[in-house]
């Protein structure tokens, strides 16, 4: 993915900036010694965007036979095209003529709801091998193209005279909003070569943005296909909106698992009528596509939905980028595509005001950036000046401010691999994020690998402390201190206290998560139609006794078990919340949105998988 696309208009008489693997501090220098401009910067990435952002993907047939034609969306200029060829599934399912089971669902091109002049690739799918792009960036921040609503001429600028007829009436309302290569025109008109880095700490850097994010000069739909009355929101998200404030340029939707992940099904009267097997994992958006990894094409960007946030500074398509995390939607995208990442807890940095997220209780915004050092500069910007990190339309915001730094984050990173950097710090090692299923083996040599990398790597040659949690099933090392308390023990006595409702989380077979909670309580604790319990302790008297250390807790009440609950409910909670605000804001501006709640999203909806569209119906 290295290729020499320099900024356009390079005379002899300037010395060349690579745009590739450029930090923030590059840019800015280049800036001000007259090597590039904010336009040039611009141009080099839409270059790149136009060599490498396409199709990576091909459809699984139950014949391997081709298919017709098909267009897609406008990107950079170009309208995407598929590949005409497919692979036959039994290629994939070498005994496939066995299978008895329920209709498999077959890759298939199908018009898409939002435009129904775009197409997009539905049903099973597999990466290209040496594709020679990805499709990390579903929406460009280019005037025409940037709105399904308002593109073509309806996002005429407003120098070349009135819209064509037929124009939704808030298109004259967009038309004026720059788009990045405008915006981009105007910073170097103000600025020049003398922009004050101090004030505009993110002048000139170019920004994508998992498409959970509201942008209001782009479509933002959660990476879903979904066809609202006005597809881009009438206000941005605070985080976008500081780093608007701050100079940075904002470029680009990224292509990520639609609505963050695969939201869970509460269960219902709807079922797939058709099965589908991954072969990409589910990082796959209705509307944008399925992203690929930039060193091997023919597979996953990663598990984590925020893959095409990673993905697109990975391979140059921009400098920086902003992801959500619901379990390990950025950690998963960095480690993956090899990018640094920097990931606050949820009431540090906002992200349910102005978002579609997964689950209100777990969503959280991550900084994708080349190295930790971009990352803390980007962190640092995105703090306003009077109000810090707070966010009014994010409740978790307003928690105590303890956590947060005074100075500057970006004062404490160092350059990377820097011997001795973290001397001095005490970092902790959560062993058991690093516990594999009992009995299995195949995770087994990646994470004996990890380990032995935490302790070499930054133990030994960065120098911090390291200081590890214990787990029945994980082997202490020796020579690593051991924290004074483990998970189990902080989780035993703090669930009882903040968050009891786990104690009666019910499995996706219909018992108990928690069988030794279930076996201890009488049976007069409720859960949605089932009588929960068959012990006699009182559930309150179960909960005292486990806070205060008297009884032992669940043998699986640990981090893994925590984190796996089932998002559906919180969901539910967190799109109803969205629509309703989404619609009130374009109404206080004097336009209407007539997609504000499920049945309406359901209705004016495609899914990529059957089990999606089930899930939502339910």
């Amino acid at each position: 993915m290295q290729q020499d696309i320099s900024s356009t208009n390079q005379t002899q008489n300037r010395s060349f900036f690579r745009l590739e693997e450029a930090m923030i501090a590059d840019l800015h220098g280049a800036i001000r010694s007259g090597e590039t401009t904010c336009v040039e910067v611009v141009r080099a990435y839409l270059a790149r965007v136009r060599a490498f952002n396409g199709v990576s993907s091909v459809l699984v047939t139950e014949d391997g036979a081709p298919v017709a034609e098909a267009i897609g969306a406008v990107r950079a200029g170009s309208a995407l095209r598929f590949p005409r060829e497919t692979v036959d599934a039994a290629k994939i399912f070498p005994d496939l003529d066995q299978y008895r089971g329920p209709p498999l669902e077959f890759g298939r091109m199908e018009a898409t709801a939002s435009d129904p002049s775009v197409q997009q690739q539905f049903g099973m799918i597999v990466g290209i091998p040496n594709a020679g792009q990805v499709n990390a960036l579903a929406t460009l921040n280019i005037r025409g193209e940037r709105s399904v609503t308002c593109r073509g001429d309806f996002d005429r600028h407003p120098s070349l005279g009135p819209l064509p007829p037929g124009a939704p009436p808030v298109c004259e309302f967009f038309r004026h909003l720059p788009d990045a290569l405008e915006r981009a025109a105007e910073l170097d008109a103000t600025y020049g070569r003398n922009p004050d880095f101090d004030e505009l700490p993110m002048y000139g850097v170019v920004f994508a943005f998992k498409d959970s994010f509201d942008t209001k000069d782009m479509r933002s739909a959660g990476g879903a296909d979904a066809r609202y009355d006005i597809d881009f929101p009438a206000r941005d998200h605070v985080l976008v909106e500081q780093l608007r404030n701050k100079g940075a340029i904002i470029f680009a939707k990224t292509v990520n698992t639609e609505y963050n992940g695969r939201g869970g099904d509460p269960g219902g009267r709807h079922r797939p009528e058709k099965v589908l097997p991954s072969t990409l994992g589910y990082q796959r958006s209705t509307w944008g596509g399925n992203p690929s990894n930039p060193y091997d094409t023919a597979r996953s960007a990663s598990l984590g939905s925020s893959s095409g946030s990673a993905l697109a500074v990975s391979v140059n398509m921009v400098m920086a980028a902003l992801g959500e995390e619901t379990r390990a939607s950025c950690r998963g995208p960095s480690n993956h595509n090899a990018v640094a990442l920097i990931l606050p807890h949820k009431a540090m940095l906002g992200f349910d005001g102005g978002a579609i997220g997964a689950d209100i209780y777990c969503d959280r915004s991550g900084i994708h950036c080349r190295t930790i050092v971009d990352c803390a500069k980007v962190l640092d910007a995105l703090k306003d000046p009077e109000r810090g990190y707070y966010d009014p339309r994010d409740p978790f915001t307003t928690v105590p401010r303890s956590s947060v730094l005074s100075t500057s984050y970006a004062s404490y990173a160092q350059t990377p691999g820097h011997s001795g950097a973290l001397r001095g710090m005490r970092l902790g090692i959560i062993r058991e994020s690093m516990i594999y299923p009992a009995g299995s083996k195949a995770e087994e040599p990646i994470i004996s690998a990890a380990a032995k990398e935490i302790k070499t790597i930054l133990g030994g040659r960065l120098g911090a402390t390291l200081v590890e949690s214990s787990h029945p099933r994980w082997q202490s090392d020796p020579e690593i201190e051991q924290m004074t308390v483990d998970f189990g023990t902080a989780l035993a006595r703090l669930v009882p206290i903040f968050m009891p409702e786990l104690l009666f989380r019910i499995g996706r077979d219909g018992t108990p998560i928690f069988k030794e909670f279930a076996a201890a309580i009488v049976p007069t604790a409720f859960v949605p139609g089932k009588v929960f319990g068959t012990g006699t302790m009182e559930p309150i008297d179960y909960c005292v006794a486990l806070a205060e250390g008297r009884i032992a807790p669940p043998a699986n009440l640990d981090l893994g078990t925590v984190q796996q609950q089932e998002l559906a409910n919180t969901f539910r909670f967190h799109i109803s919340q969205y629509l309703m605000r989404r619609a009130a804001d374009w109404k206080a501006k004097g336009f209407t949105e007539t997609l504000t709640d499920w049945a309406a999203l359901n209705a004016r909806s495609k899914f990529w998988g059957d089990d999606q569209r089930a899930a939502f119906k339910n």
